[in-house]
């Protein structure tokens, strides 16, 4: 069968099949995996050493159909793209007609393994992000991934681990991050412009696919031009399915697979580096100690089809302890929060001792000072945080300079990692005590294997 073929030596046996030492692809695809010694000989400090503003960069894209897409086309607009890789060859067919000279594959380990560049932009589903994004830090290659950063817990701090040991220049790509306006927002609220915040909501119309759904019990002939073996990756096989009219269940690929808990993390993966991105930076929070959830109901498969989540943040130096709420599925925050105000289907709300900043928009880019009459006259502080070019071009120009962008993996790891604690309470629907210093949930033996997964042979992250 096709996912036999496949499969690749699991790296303890590495040494006995490949005299007189492993080749490079087997160093992918047993040191692909942070807390080895591997990383410790990686480029390290000359990943980042400095270079002339005007060096194009060799760029291989992994995903380059759909948000891969825009993600390839915005790097091009100033450097070059060598190498592109997608498992689906429909949806690869605008950037390799953009990019005719960059050689194609549909395996990443193939990409990692032949070709020479300097950056590599990751935009998989979430299940395959952490696996090309270790591997090229391990061999010195800058990354740049897609939110939300990784599919698990454990994921997150292996890829902030590996971006420290390996010196080289990172970002998610949670756009955000660098608009004006968020930028904007976050110094009105570190400078106390609406006082000292306990209390955070953030939402989202998200799911815009089907969850709440059981796997389908129907099997397909998997499309020619998709390589549904490679597409799993680090997934357990399981047959494929396409969609079929008057069902739930709308297909895998390319896009329904959100709200599989084996490929995607469900509307709060899927949105909330987006839309509590602010909160979370601006008050420089860091890991919740308590996380609950209410829920439509819990199934094996899929993501529910709403919840609501509450975050408990603990204090941090002179910041008091913060409450942050979720709402999906159409839900929405108390209208009594903000009164006469008809909010948007996403967005977020800082309620401070001294007013409330409200942002109609997903990403940020917009906010407003509520009530509005008592800040009619209020100045913005003088700005203190640098203003950026662009989430793509931050991270070019961070390869180019050596310094990191504001997304960088140290801030969108811990991140990542705190909003996808809100999973193991939707899926358990119990109450999760996180002790974040251990990685371990203290409550609930059932979330804590949630905390990291099974990979399948070939995809495997760590060395044994």
């Amino acid at each position: 069968m096709l996912h036999e073929r496949r499969h690749r030596p699991p790296h303890r046996y590495i040494a006995a099949m490949h005299a007189p030492g492993p080749s490079r692809r087997d160093f992918l695809i047993g040191s692909a995996l942070v807390g080895t010694a591997a990383l410790g000989a990686c480029a390290g400090s000359a990943a980042v050493r400095p270079r002339s503003a005007n060096d194009r960069l060799r760029l291989g894209v992994v995903g380059c159909g759909g948000k891969g897409l825009s993600d390839m086309q915005e790097c091009a607009k100033t450097h070059d793209i060598v190498a592109l890789c997608d498992v689906d060859l429909d949806k690869a067919k605008a950037a390799r007609q953009e990019q005719p000279k960059a050689t194609f594959y549909d395996d990443w380990r193939d990409l990692l393994d032949k070709e020479k560049f300097d950056g590599l932009v990751v935009s998989t589903p979430d299940h395959s992000h952490a696996g090309p994004a270790l591997a090229a830090m391990a061999l010195g290659i800058h990354v740049f991934v897609q939110k939300p950063l990784t599919h698990t817990i454990h994921e997150a701090r292996l890829l902030r681990l590996a971006a420290k040991k390996s010196g080289v220049i990172t970002s998610m790509g949670n756009q955000g991050t660098c608009y004006d306006g968020f930028r904007a927002a976050a110094e009105c609220v570190r400078a106390g412009v609406i006082g000292t915040v306990r209390q955070v909501h953030v939402w989202t119309d998200r799911p815009i696919w089907p969850q709440g759904i059981d796997r389908p019990e129907h099997i397909d002939a998997i499309p020619p031009g998709l390589r549904w073996d490679l597409w799993l990756g680090p997934a357990a096989w399981r047959p494929y399915a396409a969609a079929r009219k008057g069902e739930a269940f709308q297909g895998y690929a390319p896009f329904h697979w959100r709200g599989f808990w084996d490929f995607g993390t469900g509307a709060l993966g899927d949105m909330a580096c987006h839309v509590a991105n602010l909160p979370f930076f601006a008050l420089e929070l860091t890991a919740p100690t308590v996380v609950e959830a209410i829920t439509s109901g819990q199934h094996a498969e899929t993501a529910p089809r709403r919840s609501t989540i509450r975050f408990e943040f603990p204090p941090r130096g002179a910041r008091p302890a913060v409450s942050m709420h979720w709402y999906d599925g159409g839900d929405l925050p108390p209208a009594d929060l903000l009164p006469g105000v008809k909010l948007r289907s996403g967005g977020f709300l800082l309620v401070g001792d001294k007013g409330k900043l409200y942002s109609p928009t997903d990403y940020g880019e917009a906010f407003e000072l509520h009530p509005k009459e008592q800040f009619a006259n209020v100045q913005p502080p003088t700005p203190f945080l640098p203003r950026s070019p662009g989430i793509h071009e931050e991270w070019l120009r961070g390869i180019l300079t050596g310094t990191q962008p504001v997304a960088n993996f140290d801030y969108a790891a811990p991140f990542t990692e705190a909003m996808l604690l809100g999973n193991l309470a939707v899926r358990t629907g119990q109450r999760i005590e996180w002790d974040s210093e251990s990685m371990r949930v203290v409550n609930i033996k059932a979330a804590q294997r949630l905390v990291q997964k099974e990979y399948r042979r070939g995809f495997e992250l760590t060395v044994v």
